[in-house]
């Protein structure tokens, strides 16, 4: 019989690729792990690992198993979930992760329904850029995450999660009120305002620049939009807005609406879809969602 925690270690080699890395996400030594990984190959008759370097490389059989090893952990998750439905009663932490518009608009009043409804829950929130929640998601920081994509820069599906659709919503170009111009390919001249490099909001916008064929040239960066609609109305330059933080765009900014899309989605780990808690929050932030884009979009 294959030890599951075992599998988990294996599982998170694959996906962080070292063993030091695997050790600092479980706070141990990166002998233990290494033991543990030795334990697991002996459980299965085979090597699933081969030293490269300094480092391990997966062999065939630690590739299938690895791969099989994603599907043990979200069978558990399905199982605890079922476990938690029988058992009933939302109580306990509930980790969420979401990116700062989404917590002024979306989560506010969802956290507001779920504390009246489910006064058991202990609800606490992270602020994340979406590229950071699903590592934190698959190192247990976080229970449930929010996730976007824009049509320019598509998602790539991770098997290990699920996700649930939460809003789609337009992308402006938010100028200054004297700029007239309504095409993005008009402002390749002008300074930009870019969220971090590495983040989906820079890359979004890089590329929604290079489909007008021109590399915006930035000169600030900010990540909360509230900051860049700020910047915007002071004259320090343009940038892309996506409905949801552009409700109530401050004097001096005029928007342009794109046709550019970004879409939400609600993740957490395969599995865990159908736990009280998640379903509870899922159901509240849905809501949330509904009420918001009847109002403005």
């Amino acid at each position: 019989m294959l030890d599951v925690r075992r599998l988990r270690l294996l599982h998170d080699l694959s996906r962080l690729g070292t063993i030091a890395a695997v050790a600092h996400l479980h706070t141990y030594t990166p002998s233990a792990v290494s033991q543990q990984l030795a334990a697991l190959e002996r459980e299965a008759g085979v090597a699933l690992l081969e030293r490269s370097g300094r480092g391990v490389t997966f062999t065939a059989a630690g590739r299938v198993l690895a791969t099989g090893a994603a599907t043990v952990l979200a069978a558990l998750e399905n199982a605890e979930a079922a476990l938690a439905a029988v058992v009933g009663g939302l109580t306990g932490p509930l980790r969420i992760g979401a990116y700062p518009s989404a917590v002024r608009t979306l989560l506010a009043p969802a956290l507001v329904a779920l504390g009246r409804d489910h006064p058991g829950l202990e609800l606490r929130v992270t602020e994340l850029d979406p590229v950071d929640v699903p590592a934190a998601l698959h190192d247990r920081d976080l229970d449930v995450g929010l996730l976007n994509d824009y049509d320019v820069v598509p998602a790539v599906a991770d098997p290990t999660l699920d996700t649930t659709p939460l809003l789609d919503e337009q992308v402006h170009l938010a100028v200054g009120a004297h700029d007239r111009a309504d095409d993005v390919g008009s402002y390749r001249d002008r300074d930009w305002i870019l969220a971090a490099p590495g983040t989906l909001c820079h890359t979004a916008t890089r590329q929604v620049c290079a489909a007008a064929g021109f590399e915006p040239r930035a000169r600030h960066h900010a990540d909360d939009f509230a900051t860049v609609l700020t910047l915007v109305a002071a004259g320090q330059g343009i940038s892309l807005v996506p409905e949801l933080a552009a409700a109530q765009p401050p004097p001096g900014v005029r928007l342009i609406g794109l046709t550019t899309r970004r879409r939400t989605r609600i993740a957490y780990r395969r599995g865990a879809g159908a736990r009280p808690a998640i379903a509870a929050f899922t159901i509240a932030l849905q809501a949330a969602a509904a009420e918001i884009s009847g109002e403005s979009f």
